[in-house]
């Protein structure tokens, strides 16, 4: 087996340095977007998503991260989304998740590499099994054992696991059947236009019957219309996230006011 081999920066850097990001050369903050149960309106959980501190996109960000600071970069994303998610209430929602994206090659051992997140937890008074953990199916790990050991040391701790983007890379079903995680996120190429795309109900709901006998929860992201919405709920989804409900939004928990005047979602029973 090969061994993933990081930096030195990566292995110098102390948690409580993690706190910071001094030393990143740019700072950083989160954007929050819901994942909504469109049978009742309420959030699942709410997404950190990161962005500049001057409205920057995510690519903006991103493009700034090097492998001389991936590593701090990584844990300053997580502690800050903790900070400003218990500071915007998140904690008080009713069974409310946050949910986090992670870089597996800034994580050089999870068992260490998550002190600062629960320090974190413990700091900002947040219960950390609300975390939710993403990694995105098309990200590049340079040896896919170590995300295995990544997302078994999340699961044994205790936090929910998710593979983000399902369905946009090559190599999803590979991955499902090395490690089933607690969440699986639907791209949004399979949900875009479901309602009318028979080739995409399909596989959609072939999805669907792998995650009901694997016992996995899907969310459908990327959906922007009503019909969207009733196509994947009649399929069996009823999380879900995008632009229909909310957009993302820096320092605030969105969830649109259309869930006052709209429709439920149609059940999948009928």
């Amino acid at each position: 087996m090969s061994q993933t081999v990081f930096p030195k920066p990566f292995q110098a850097i102390g948690c409580n340095q993690c706190r910071s990001a001094a030393d990143l050369g740019f700072e950083v903050t989160m954007a929050f977007q819901p994942i909504v149960h469109v049978m009742t309106g309420k959030p699942y959980a709410y997404e950190a998503l990161v962005r500049g501190v001057n409205g920057e996109g995510a690519a903006q960000v991103l493009a700034q991260v090097t492998p001389e600071n991936i590593y701090r970069f990584d844990q300053v994303c997580r502690v800050r989304a903790i900070e400003q998610a218990a500071r915007l209430g998140l904690q008080h929602l009713d069974d409310c998740r946050l949910s986090i994206n992670f870089l597996p090659n800034a994580v050089y051992r999870a068992s260490t590499c998550i002190r600062a997140t629960l320090e974190a937890t413990r700091q900002f008074s947040f219960p950390a099994d609300r975390l939710m953990f993403e990694v995105t199916e098309g990200e590049q790990v340079a040896d896919p054992e170590h995300l295995k050991s990544i997302f078994r040391e999340y699961s044994r701790q205790g936090f929910i696991t998710a593979i983000d983007d399902f369905g946009s890379g090559y190599s999803g079903l590979n991955l499902l059947a090395e490690f089933q995680p607690d969440v699986l996120k639907l791209d949004m190429a399979l949900t875009r236009n479901l309602h009318s795309d028979p080739v995409r109900a399909a596989i959609v709901a072939g999805i669907v019957l792998v995650a009901q006998r694997l016992d996995i929860t899907l969310i459908a992201e990327g959906v922007e219309t009503v019909q969207e919405r009733d196509a994947l709920a009649v399929l069996g989804i009823e999380l879900m996230q995008g632009y229909l409900f909310a957009q993302p939004a820096i320092n605030a928990l969105p969830l649109s006011e259309w869930f006052a005047t709209a429709q439920p979602a149609p059940s999948s029973a009928g």
